[in-house]
């Protein structure tokens, strides 16, 4: 008895490594269900998500699942169900998370999780991810705690010079009467 041997399509072995590529060249991952909205509102998401270098991809789910597989990503499984969408990130994925946030108020943009170096975040833990302040941010108050002492210093030593000086022309104001 023979086997049966499916031949796959060529265009979708080109598809299958187009997505690999894709979802190589980027850090982070986040998932998305885009049912119910219109173009107008998903060409807005993409260019707020391109402010923040971050874009915004339809993909499908057998090539999402295929890829992820044989990259050695984390069981993505259960979001690949329905629908949906990839905000592919590389530098933070929290204004972009914040931007997907943004939407979900107004329109019917579902969050279905991310892929976040390396580990999988759930719906809730990209909403936390949304509300952190930014790694610019977090690096000012850093340098902002970091700089708080020698500034305190200055000012403290810049008030002992102005007192002395105080001092020396109520002295001399004193003198002149």
């Amino acid at each position: 008895m023979t086997e049966k041997t499916k031949k796959v399509q060529q265009y979708k072995i080109e598809a299958l490594s187009a997505t690999k590529e894709l979802l190589s060249s980027y850090n982070d991952l986040i998932f998305s269900d885009f049912r119910g909205l219109n173009v107008e509102q998903i060409t807005g998401l993409r260019s707020k998500l391109r402010e923040n270098n971050a874009y915004y991809k339809v993909i499908k789910n057998s090539y999402l699942r295929r890829a992820a597989k044989e990259m050695g990503m984390p069981d993505l499984s259960e979001i690949f169900i329905g629908p949906t969408a990839v905000t592919l990130v590389n530098d933070d994925p929290g204004p972009a998370a914040k931007v997907l946030y943004g939407f979900t108020r107004d329109t019917t943009l579902k969050i279905k999780g991310a892929l976040v170096e390396g580990k999988v975040f759930s719906k809730a833990e990209v909403e936390t991810l949304s509300k952190l302040p930014s790694r610019d941010q977090l690096y000012a108050r850093l340098m902002a705690t970091i700089n708080a002492p020698l500034t305190n210093l200055m000012y403290a030593m810049n008030g002992v010079v102005l007192k002395l000086v105080r001092t020396l022309q109520a002295v001399a104001d004193s003198k002149e009467n």
